[in-house]
């Protein structure tokens, strides 16, 4: 495998705001053989999330950060091209945190923490594992049955509606008998939310009020609200919220890359007088169950109730550009890098 070169990105420097060229540091290494019980993986292809840029700040979170001069964090989807432990052969489709390089190198004790598994492609694409099947579902599912605990006739708010972790969240709403209306940014993202992935209506943030559309599409109030946003967004959907509503508050990407204080809810008083509560997830709490909900979601896939969109660039080396995609809303679906074909 000597012959073989790894290129990697690097976290070089810690970002202030959106990250720029001069975060990343772009190297390459020698691929070696694996040691006694590891694997070697090709990469294929990279899942790009908005709890990256969490990732490469500094502080106390809920995964340590990103370490300067380290590989840049990332799951992914890879092919087992050498082993030396007897779960995994060459040929094997793998999920894992790869990273963003070419070429993975896990040791044996660093297997179980990387989340490396085996992937069945009959139950879904490449894409859709790093999608609906994959961390984004994963987060969507677990959020949305777990904290939001739907129940038939309720009414859902998602906003990111037409990202990764929203069209999952929407869909399975529906599943379940709720009333689901989408947030999302463009005429294009709404009518596909609404005339692919079947929601009730999608609110346009980009063509006027969020509060508008609550008070058109939700005149009964809002029963769950599943939040990738934070901010303004986020402030005014608790205005609408019902009494015992359930907040889940996954993302803020409108505050990744804020310089100053991060904008907290101005409206959380609005928790007290409806008797509501807002919760917070993290989708890595609900590793020994991510095979019961993988299970439910391809179904849902192979029958029909439930489709997918990815949006998917090429190239390791268009990674940074690619990122920043993410936080200026350039993404039609789940953001994915695909490093090489299977």
């Amino acid at each position: 495998m000597t012959h073989r070169t790894n290129h990697q990105i690097r976290l070089a420097a810690r970002p202030s705001g959106l990250p720029t060229d001069a975060n990343w540091q772009h190297t390459t290494e020698p691929v070696a053989e694996p040691s006694e019980g590891g694997v070697l993986v090709k990469t294929l292809a990279l899942s790009l999330d908005p709890a990256m840029r969490g990732w490469m700040n500094e502080g106390k979170s809920y995964i340590p950060p990103v370490g300067i001069g380290e590989v840049m964090r990332a799951g992914g989807v890879g092919e087992v091209v050498a082993s030396a432990n007897p779960k995994f052969e060459p040929g094997d489709i793998v999920s894992a945190g790869i990273g963003v390089q070419e070429y993975a190198l896990f040791a044996a004790d660093q297997i179980k923490r990387a989340g490396l598994v085996k992937i069945d492609l009959r139950m879904g694409s490449l894409t859709q594992w790093l999608n609906v099947l994959g961390m984004p579902g994963m987060t969507g599912y677990f959020g949305l049955m777990d904290i939001g605990q739907p129940k038939a006739g309720e009414t859902v708010v998602v906003s990111g509606a037409a990202g990764a972790v929203g069209q999952t969240v929407g869909q399975l709403a529906r599943i379940k008998g709720c009333k689901v209306v989408g947030i999302a940014g463009g005429p294009a993202k709404c009518e596909w939310v609404v005339k692919e992935l079947g929601f009730d209506a999608c609110i346009d943030y980009k063509a006027g009020p969020v509060k508008d559309g609550l008070k058109e599409h939700c005149p009964d109030g809002v029963d769950i609200y599943f939040d990738n946003v934070g901010g303004d967004i986020l402030d005014t959907v608790l205005t609408r919220i019902n009494r015992k509503a359930r907040i889940i508050i996954c993302g803020a990407i409108s505050q990744y890359n804020a310089t100053g204080a991060v904008q907290g809810p101005k409206n959380y008083l609005s928790l007290l007088v409806n008797r509501a509560r807002m919760e917070g997830m993290v989708v890595f709490d609900y590793a020994d169950r991510y095979g019961l909900a993988i299970a439910e979601l391809a179904g849902y896939l192979k029958d029909g109730r439930m489709t997918s969109r990815e949006d998917v660039v090429q190239g390791l080396q268009n990674f940074p550009e690619t990122l920043n995609k993410l936080f200026r809303g350039e993404n039609f679906g789940k953001l994915v890098l695909q490093v090489a074909k299977a």
